[in-house]
């Protein structure tokens, strides 16, 4: 059985990122959201690494269910 990531919180975590690389969580478990610190260790969850050429407003998903990773996109409306 798959495992399934936590819900790390019901809102997009809204910050500037970049210039530069990040790492995205997708298990959830991470304490310092959105970005990964390795508390995925264990499981079948990897961070998503993204690249951004200059400073940009994201609205990274905070919980997990978004269809369009890192992106939130109000899948956190329907939980």
């Amino acid at each position: 059985m798959p495992d399934k990531p936590v819900i790390a919180q019901r809102t997009p975590c809204i910050i500037e990122a970049g210039p530069g690389t990040v790492l995205w969580c997708q298990c959830g478990r991470s304490k310092t959201q959105p970005f990964c610190d390795g508390s995925h260790t264990g499981t079948e969850f990897s961070p998503m690494k993204i690249h951004y050429e200059e400073k940009k407003r994201v609205a990274f998903c905070g919980c997990k269910q978004t269809k369009k990773p890192p992106i939130c996109d109000g899948s956190h409306t329907r939980l």
